[in-house]
């Protein structure tokens, strides 16, 4: 049974996974799978590889992200990395001041 506690955690985590990517993105440009595994070791969850590719798509087609294959070296495939974009610097500062004021609201006593 999962308890009201878990459900949050999902809520917070996986349920609003843009919020990490664009906060991610806001260091530097990130390929898809790097951005899997930094949420991983900053944020200590993973999200499934196909959630990050599909918010990722998500973010590019409504202008948060743009996007810009890059070729590497050693013979490895190129990769598509992703870049914030002034209107999803924009969405992370609305979002996280929205998390803030919930949890005053939450603190308030």
């Amino acid at each position: 049974m999962v308890t009201p506690l878990e459900r949050l955690q999902n809520k917070i985590t996986k349920e609003v996974l843009w919020l990490y990517i664009l906060r991610l993105l806001k260091e530097r440009p990130m390929y898809a799978y790097e951005l899997k595994e930094k949420i991983k070791e900053a944020f200590s969850f993973e999200p499934a590889t196909v959630s990050s590719y599909v918010v990722l798509y998500k973010l590019e087609k409504e202008g948060y992200v743009t996007s810009e294959w890059q070729e590497t070296t050693g013979g490895k495939p190129a990769r598509k990395y992703y870049k914030l974009t002034p209107k999803g610097e924009e969405l992370l500062k609305e979002g996280i001041n929205f998390l803030e004021e919930t949890l005053k609201k939450l603190k308030e006593e």
